[in-house]
């Protein structure tokens, strides 16, 4: 009963674990948030290139906790019906120990299926059938999770070389060196971008922890520059173009919400929590600002 009750846990831990991960909007499960935040603070204290695996490498080790949880989940509830619940094909030694149960597991929930080892009784065939299906489950949510994800960090790369290239072609007058109607129009398609970055925070929360090799595709680096054309627009003669930062400014308070809420950043201002999150993402700029 200890292992039947202990291995349902563990079956079921998965399976909440995945379904916040995935299928809920605005949700993360224990397992995988403990386990991407444990890399993170790790690669907090790295320099170089490891900084940049640190979140592939979380979601890879989230993957290999979710098959570990069905794995050995599944193993405790075959352990106490070994090995008179199951029939041996010829040859295949009957052994009744924790090993001969996580083989099982292992070939059920990759869906291998050698058929040596067939559940005898009715109810535990019945449960191997369910753990294959389990399996087949398992592989396609993580396919959907990687495939989910980087999308998700391609629009924030996106916005940050938007804002880069605004910079660049506007220079220190920013939208004031431009057409107001022209200007208005730019900063409400910003504005809709930094929403969207917002949607996938909330959705899609492993994204906050990947760091950019290039600094132009850095979200945390630029998103200051945002405020400042924002702060531009408001204070220009223009109703379109001063409705037009509006949008922009409201979009840049909700994505501070958004990091101050789930992702802990502080600061009683937006302006307070874009330094914070710069400056967690120990990007050039801010290190270099630092050693001035």
């Amino acid at each position: 009963m200890l292992w039947t009750v202990l291995g349902t846990g563990l079956v079921l831990l998965m399976l909440v674990d995945v379904f916040r991960t995935l299928l809920y909007p605005h949700g993360s499960g224990p397992v995988g948030r403990a386990i991407m935040r444990g890399f993170w603070l790790v690669s907090r204290k790295l320099r170089g290139r490891g900084t940049l695996i640190a979140a592939p490498l979380a979601m890879a080790a989230v993957i290999g906790a979710w098959a570990g949880l069905a794995a050995i989940g599944w193993a405790l509830l075959y352990l106490p019906h070994l090995p008179a619940g199951f029939v041996h094909g010829a040859g295949v030694p009957q052994r009744g120990d924790f090993a001969e149960a996580l083989y099982i597991s292992l070939v059920t929930l990759s869906t291998v299926g050698f058929g040596e080892i067939v559940p005898a009784h009715p109810l535990l065939r019945l449960v191997v059938a369910l753990q294959a299906v389990t399996g087949f489950g398992l592989l396609t949510a993580t396919v959907t999770w990687i495939l989910q994800t980087y999308p998700a960090l391609n629009r924030r790369r996106a916005l940050a070389h938007q804002l880069n290239l605004f910079r660049e072609a506007a220079g220190p007058a920013g939208v004031l060196s431009l057409d107001a109607r022209h200007a208005a129009g730019l900063l409400e398609s910003m504005a809709g971008n930094v929403a969207s970055v917002s949607i996938d925070l909330l959705a899609f929360h492993e994204t906050y922890y990947f760091r950019e090799v290039d600094q132009r595709g850095s979200l945390p680096a630029t998103v200051t520059y945002a405020q400042e054309l924002a702060s531009q627009a408001q204070r220009s003669e223009n109703a379109e173009l001063q409705f037009a930062g509006r949008m922009l400014h409201a979009a840049l308070d909700a994505l501070a919400e958004v990091l101050r809420g789930k992702f802990g950043h502080s600061g009683t201002t937006s302006s307070d929590v874009f330094d914070s999150y710069e400056l967690h993402h120990r990007h050039l700029r801010r290190r270099r600002r630092d050693k001035d």
